[in-house]
């Protein structure tokens, strides 16, 4: 295995030799545990630990180490490695941290596609998967739709449901398949490339962890049997893990619940081009398409020329990335005042005023 197989690229390597870091080593984290890393290289895998630096100086979460990201690394005893830095991120897929006002969640980095697994049953959700697509539009990482669970559902059903997904993402592609007739595997396969990473994206019970099971052709991620009462698979994953294969880099994800909006405004631009496009043409630069007169917007709904239920999505989520962008400015207000109060109680002490 090399450095490449791993997804390692000449970029990475030049920023590297120029920041001085090549007397270091260099690893792929592809698992995390409450800030403990498994760290890989073309060698062994380590368990890694972020030195005191690293943790002191990162203002935020997201400077932390996540699955997916290079890292320059050093060995301190067998088998354990200090991370150092991390490299710089060619992508990063992110949501809105899940109970955290204004905060990002990273869900992985140096992604190249991201798998966006749906299942054709009951919990079928086209504004969920606008929302997956919207995310992996603002990380400009290219989408690829797969609908799981087909053999739920006869050919005729299926065909509609391709057809009304199509229309909702237009160019996306989209693959049906059977994790148990194992019918689109074989397709699915021809999109994998070795050394492209790949992220799988999707509710719980989907079939993320079988399909990579499937894939591979061992079982190398665990998975509970479906559920007779409610007719899906239970949650198995825990925690992001990167698999290395010869067909590509797999990133399985626990299930998400939530897929919270954040400052992503080229994610709906891309996601909802149609109702940009007609937004051009509205008559207020910055018509909102709800109540304005002469909203091109409202005009082609009226003549359904654009999906209603994509819009009224649409709608929802600008909400979500507004209301994200002013609570991380006031967050960010009060932290600048905050810290203009502490000055200025240093300078008071100094001065033996207090």
């Amino acid at each position: 295995m090399t450095l490449e197989d791993l997804g390692y690229t000449a970029a990475l390597e030049n920023y590297r030799k120029e920041h001085g870091l090549d007397s270091f080593g260099i690893g792929r984290v592809i698992s995390e545990h409450k800030e403990r890393y498994v760290v890989k290289n073309t060698e062994n895998e380590y368990d890694g630990e972020i030195i005191g630096n690293l943790r002191f100086s990162a203002s935020s979460r997201a400077d932390f180490p996540a699955v997916g990201d290079w890292v320059v690394i050093s060995a301190y005893d067998e088998n354990k490695v200090l991370i150092h830095s991390v490299l710089p991120r060619k992508t990063s897929i992110e949501r809105q941290a899940v109970g955290k006002q204004g905060e990002k969640q990273i869900i992985a980095t140096n992604i190249d596609y991201a798998l966006i697994l749906q299942a054709v049953d009951r919990d079928f959700n086209l504004n969920r998967i606008e929302r997956y697509l919207t995310i992996c539009h603002a990380a400009k990482v290219e989408p690829l739709i797969i609908l799981t669970k087909t053999d739920l559902i006869d050919a005729l059903q299926l065909t509609e449901l391709v057809d009304t997904l199509q229309k909702r993402t237009q160019q996306i592609p989209v693959i049906p398949l059977s994790n148990e007739s194992q019918q689109g595997i074989e397709i699915l396969k021809t999109y994998l490339r070795k050394g492209k990473t790949y992220c799988l994206l999707g509710s719980s019970g989907v079939g993320k962890s079988t399909l990579i099971n499937n894939l591979i052709g061992v079982e190398v991620m665990a998975t509970t049997a479906i559920s007779e009462r409610i007719n899906r698979g239970k949650h198995t994953t825990t925690h992001r893990e990167l698999i290395v294969t010869e067909m590509g880099i797999l990133i399985d994800n626990p299930g998400m619940r939530e897929v919270g909006m954040t400052d992503a405004p080229d994610g709906l631009d891309m996601t909802f081009d149609a109702i940009i496009e007609f937004s051009a043409q509205c008559k207020f630069s910055d018509c909102t398409h709800t109540n304005e007169i002469d909203c091109a917007v409202l005009e082609a709904l009226s003549h359904r020329e654009i999906d209603r239920s994509s819009y009224e999505n649409y709608l929802k989520m600008e909400r979500e990335k507004e209301h994200f962008e002013l609570t991380v400015a006031e967050k960010r207000k009060k932290d600048k005042d905050f810290g203009k109060l502490v000055k200025e109680f240093k300078k008071r002490k100094k001065q033996g005023k207090y």
